[in-house]
């Protein structure tokens, strides 16, 4: 059972929409909740204030990636990963499974787990269920997740089958491998493909281990957009209710609101950040290249209804002088704002679904995303 400084509560609901409360030993997640994503123990270009500042509430890290460089034995001992980045509040690691999946060129997954290559200098590596929570525990991240095997789509049945009772089996290993249950939750994942027959087979097999969260993978990969929703929707309605849902490595604004409504709680992705590096903004108004000439003489804000340092100091032809220069303020500038108004979607979800008005907040990114023209 989770600690008094661990859990989940469920404080509304607004059709398929989930207003909740994730408590951890280092704060409290307000959900529906966007993780802004620290791959190597930052988020690039971002400092931990300003990520505060931008309404941040947890942040991820990268088990694989943080394994290989500086390592997880000299993050434990510099004081985990909270000391040794200073991020003060909540923080989640994956497990290393989503790597097996884009390092299928360097690796060969077995029942005993995966060897590969190390992309930075092909030296060979294993990771099991085992090793995965160990370098977590060392971690000591407040929610981990469980290690496991993410098909490529497309995937025939009879292989996405065998792929997802293989993820249920390291389940149970990775919650016997699991030694700090009292201050880190561990997640289970739960794969299946497109087909919704195995999702829910997928989920009956992580809910056997019966932990603190369900993480929904495999999504994110290909896929189009109808396809994803086709998951959610013959999904969302199997899972629990009493526990937190993550969709992992998601996406862009109208994803999450309708994946919201769905019945998802958490999110990742390095979409903003990403997006910002290359010069695209989202914003109140919808997506903008921000390098695209019309913008060259623009003296207006990036965004009139938003409050972020870009937007209240810079215009819109500022910020594309700087991309356009390569300068590494435009990209940060970007990165930044966009964060920003995710987290602030986030915000008007939670309120929106506490004022049973969802669906009006859902059919306005809708409105601004499908069928868009971005100038």
């Amino acid at each position: 059972m989770p600690s008094p400084s661990q859990g989940f509560e469920l404080l509304a609901t607004d059709g398929g929409a989930r207003r909740g409360r994730l408590s951890t030993p280092h704060g409290v997640v307000e959900t529906p909740t966007f993780m802004a994503v620290g791959t190597q123990g930052t988020v690039k270009g971002i400092w931990p204030q300003q990520l505060r500042d931008a309404g941040a509430d947890i942040v991820l890290g990268n088990t694989y990636h943080l394994a290989l460089r500086p390592g997880s034995e000299r993050i434990r001992d510099l004081g985990g990963l909270h000391g040794f980045t200073t991020w003060d509040g909540p923080m989640l690691t994956d497990s290393g499974g989503f790597q097996v999946f884009s390092l299928k060129s360097m690796r060969k997954i077995t029942e005993e787990g995966v060897k590969f290559k190390s992309h930075l200098d092909g030296s060979n590596l294993e990771l099991s269920p085992e090793s995965s929570i160990h370098i977590q525990n060392g971690l000591g991240a407040d929610i981990i997740m469980a290690f496991d095997e993410c098909p490529e789509l497309p995937c025939d049945d009879e292989t996405m089958n065998k792929s997802l009772e293989r993820t249920g089996r390291w389940l149970h290993r990775c919650k016997a491998a699991h030694r700090h249950p009292e201050k880190q939750q561990l997640f289970g994942i739960v794969q299946g493909g497109l087909n919704a027959e195995l999702r829910r087979k997928s989920l009956e097999l992580t809910e056997e281990v019966d932990l603190p969260g369900v993480a929904i993978g495999g999504l994110s990969v290909g896929e189009s957009r109808e396809e994803r929703l086709q998951v959610l929707e013959a999904l969302g309605p199997h899972l629990p209710e009493t526990k937190p849902h993550y969709l992992m490595g998601v996406g862009t604004p109208l994803d999450l609101m309708e994946s919201i409504a769905n019945g998802v709680d958490m999110f990742d992705c390095v979409l903003p950040t990403r997006e910002g590096r290359h010069g695209v903004a989202y914003t109140s108004q919808g997506k903008l290249r921000m390098k695209n000439e019309i913008h060259k003489d623009d003296p207006r804000p990036l965004d009139p209804n938003c409050s972020c340092p870009t937007c209240s100091n810079f215009s819109r032809a500022y910020l594309r002088h700087l991309l356009t220069a390569g300068e590494a303020l435009g990209q940060v500038a970007l990165s930044l704002h966009n964060l920003h108004h995710y987290f602030d979607l986030m915000a008007q979800a939670r309120k929106a679904i506490e004022e049973k008005r969802f669906d009006v907040l859902l059919r306005k990114v809708q409105s601004l995303y499908l069928g868009e023209n971005t100038p």
